[in-house]
């Protein structure tokens, strides 16, 4: 099992009352990348940050162990 992939949630506000998701993750180096984030925009932040919140819950396979980095072991053999 690969490890636990740091991930974060925010929203930013690119014009005042237009409020979008963003999903983080850290990288080596402790570097913070975009992996997606919301194409429409919300009249609420908290309405943003709970579809951001959904759009991280996708990438859970299983809800026991969150979000992994798939290892090396996973990969099926050829």
């Amino acid at each position: 099992m690969g490890h636990l992939r740091r991930i974060s949630v925010f929203v930013d506000e690119s014009e005042q009352g237009h409020f979008y998701w963003v999903l983080h993750e850290s990288t080596e180096g402790g570097v913070w990348t975009d992996i997606e984030s919301s194409v429409e925009s919300y009249d609420m932040w908290l309405d943003a940050f709970d579809a951001g919140c959904v759009a991280l819950l996708k990438l859970v396979t299983d809800e026991r162990i969150g979000p992994r980095v798939p290892s090396e072991d996973a990969a099926p053999r050829p």
